[in-house]
C-alpha cells in the first residue's frame, strides 16, 4: 500500500489465541462508539506467517505458473491492499473495479480488504463490501466488520502491540536513529509527539512524548495499541526500514507503506500475512487458494504467503520480487484486470 503524506501513514492460527475480550476503548463524539472485540495478546514467541512447505499440489501449481499454464487450484479468496493497489491515486474505486469485486463475490470467491489503514479510514470502501464484510486493518493488527457502514465499524479481532514492546522499540530506534519522531495508533485513538509532522487526515487526541503516551497510565490507557508510527525527516525510506529492523529485532514487527521515511511498528508476528492466514484457517481456506495483490513493503509477506500473488505495475521493487505475477498499475485497474481473468478461467 502506498499512502502519501496527504492521505495518511499506511494504508499503516491457533484457536486458543483468539479467545478473550478487551475492555471498550474511550470514544469521543467524532469517533465510532467502542464495541467489544476479540483480543489477541501474543507479543511473545510469535512468528510471521510464511509460505507453507511445498506439497505435491503446491509444487504442481508453482510449475504451472512458471510455464504459463492455468493453475489447477481454483481461488476461494482474494486479498487486496487498498492504497496504490485497489484504489486509484485519487482514492476512488473505479466502476470497473466495483464490478469485478461484485462478480468475484457472486462467483463464490470471498474478498478481503487488507490494509495498513486504521478502521476509521475505511469509509472509502465501506460501500463495496459484500458477504462477510470483513477487512484486515492496521497491517494485521485488527479485523473489522464494515457492515454497519461509515462510522459504524465493529472490531472482531485485535492483535495489540504490548506497551512494553512499544517502549522498547521507541528506545532502541531513538538510539539507532536520533531525530526519530513518533505517533501512537490505538483502536479508536491517535496520539503523537509535539514535533511529529502533520502527515495524517486528523487532529491528534493528545500531544506528548512517546514514552508518556505509552506509559501504563498514559492517554487511552485502557485501549489497545495497534501500532506506533516512526518518522525521520532525512533518512532514505528503505535505509530507515533496514536500520529499524536491525535495531528493534524481535521486539516488534517493522514495515512501511509510505513513500516517505515513515515506519509502521506492530506486535511481534503481526502482519497482513499472519492475520490473513488466521482468517483463512477459520474458513478452511489454504494459502494455495488465495490470490493476493499489493504494491509496498508491508504487502511482501502476504504476497509470499498466498498461492498466487500480483505486484502492481507501480509496485516497490521488493514487492515485484516477492510476487508470483504482475499486473498493470492501480490507475489502470490492475486488480480488476486479474479478477476478470480469474473468472474467465472458471467458465
Amino acid at each position: 500500500m502506498n499512502s502519501d503524506v496527504r492521505n495518511g501513514a499506511g494504508e499503516g492460527g491457533a484457536d486458543g489465541v483468539l479467545k478473550g475480550e478487551i475492555s471498550s476503548g474511550t470514544a469521543s463524539d467524532v469517533r465510532t462508539p467502542a464495541r467489544p472485540c476479540r483480543h489477541m495478546r501474543e507479543n511473545d514467541r510469535v512468528t510471521s506467517a510464511t509460505r507453507q512447505p511445498e506439497t505435491p499440489a503446491s509444487s504442481k501449481l508453482s510449475t504451472s505458473l512458471e510455464q504459463g499454464e492455468t493453475p489447477t487450484v481454483r481461488p476461494r479468496l482474494i486479498a487486496t491492499d487498498l492504497d496504490g493497489t485497489l484504489l486509484r491515486d485519487d482514492k476512488s474505486v473505479s466502476p470497473r473495479t466495483v464490478a469485478a469485486l461484485a462478480a468475484a463475490e457472486e462467483a463464490g470467491i470471498e474478498v478481503f480488504f487488507v490494509t495498513g489503514r486504521p478502521a476509521r479510514w475505511m469509509d472509502v470502501v465501506s460501500d463495496h463490501v459484500h458477504g462477510h464484510g470483513l477487512a484486515i486493518c492496521g497491517n494485521g493488527a485488527a479485523v473489522v466488520d464494515l457492515h454497519g457502514g461509515p462510522g459504524s465499524h465493529r472490531f472482531v479481532k485485535v492483535r495489540e502491540l504490548a506497551r512494553e514492546n512499544a517502549l522498547d522499540a521507541v528506545r532502541l530506534l531513538r538510539d539507532a536513529a536520533p531525530g526519530t519522531m513518533y505517533a501512537v495508533e490505538q483502536t479508536y485513538g491517535f496520539h503523537q509527539e509535539p514535533d511529529y509532522p502533520k502527515l495524517h487526515m486528523e487532529t491528534p487526541d493528545e500531544l506528548a512524548s512517546a514514552e508518556d503516551l505509552l506509559a501504563a497510565d498514559g492517554p487511552g490507557a485502557g485501549e489497545p495499541v495497534l501500532k506506533i508510527l516512526a518518522y525521520h525527516h532525512t533518512l532514505d525510506p528503505d535505509a530507515f526500514l533496514t536500520l529499524a529492523r536491525l535495531a528493534i529485532g524481535d521486539r516488534a514487527n517493522v514495515t512501511r507503506s509510505s513513500p516517505s521515511a515513515l515506519l509502521e511498528i506492530s506486535g511481534p508476528g503481526v502482519s497482513k500475512a499472519s492475520t490473513l492466514a488466521l482468517c483463512c484457517a477459520e474458513r478452511g481456506i489454504s494459502n494455495e487458494e488465495v490470490v493476493a495483490f499489493g504494491d509496498m513493503p508491508n504487502d511482501v509477506e502476504m504476497l509470499t504467503w498466498a498461492g498466487r500473488s500480483y505486484a502492481m505495475g507501480n509496485a516497490h521493487p521488493d514487492v515485484i520480487a516477492a510476487a508470483s505475477g504482475r499486473t498493470v498499475a492501480n490507475n489502470e485497474d490492475g486488480v480488476a484486470v486479474v479478477i476478470e481473468e480469474l473468472l474467465a478461467e472458471r467458465c
